[in-house]
């Protein structure tokens, strides 16, 4: 009987690819810049060896938000002093910071280990059309 495929990290192949979040809805960006992160559009996923590829977001300051999210949605950052919860609705997020607000979603769908943060780390987010990362030759990936 032949045992499963098991990746090791010293033969991972990475590829880059861009998403354009323009129109995009964010929660299906987020899971799909997740699961390419994991590894899990691959056939050699591994579950405890980081073989996800980097994943590069443009036009973040385009993506959607269905229904009321921008004024319901409230994002809470917290200093840790007495009094130091920070409130933000997500059209705040969306004018200001749109490239925390994808980061944010994506680190939420990782795992929250060692290796979560290793694939996170493989994440460029720009809110405009330009990146630095022409020299990878990245490939153009689609969000339904």
């Amino acid at each position: 009987m032949k045992n499963s495929y098991m990746q090791k990290k010293e033969d991972v192949v990475r590829n880059w690819y861009v998403i354009d979040a323009t129109g995009v809805s964010l929660g299906r960006l987020a899971a799909k810049a997740s699961n390419v992160l994991q590894g899990k559009h691959k056939p050699t996923y591994t579950p405890h060896v980081d073989c996800g590829d980097c994943v590069i977001v443009i036009n973040a300051s385009k993506v959607n938000l269905t229904g009321n999210k921008l004024d319901d949605k409230i994002y809470y950052n917290h200093s840790g002093y007495t009094g130091g919860l920070r409130e933000r609705t997500a059209r705040d997020m969306v004018e200001k910071y749109p490239v925390e607000m994808i980061e944010r979603a994506v680190k939420g769908m990782l795992p929250k280990t060692r290796l979560g943060r290793q694939m996170y780390k493989k994440l460029f987010v720009y809110a405009g059309e330009e990146h630095p990362h022409m020299a990878q030759k990245p490939e153009v990936m689609e969000v339904k």
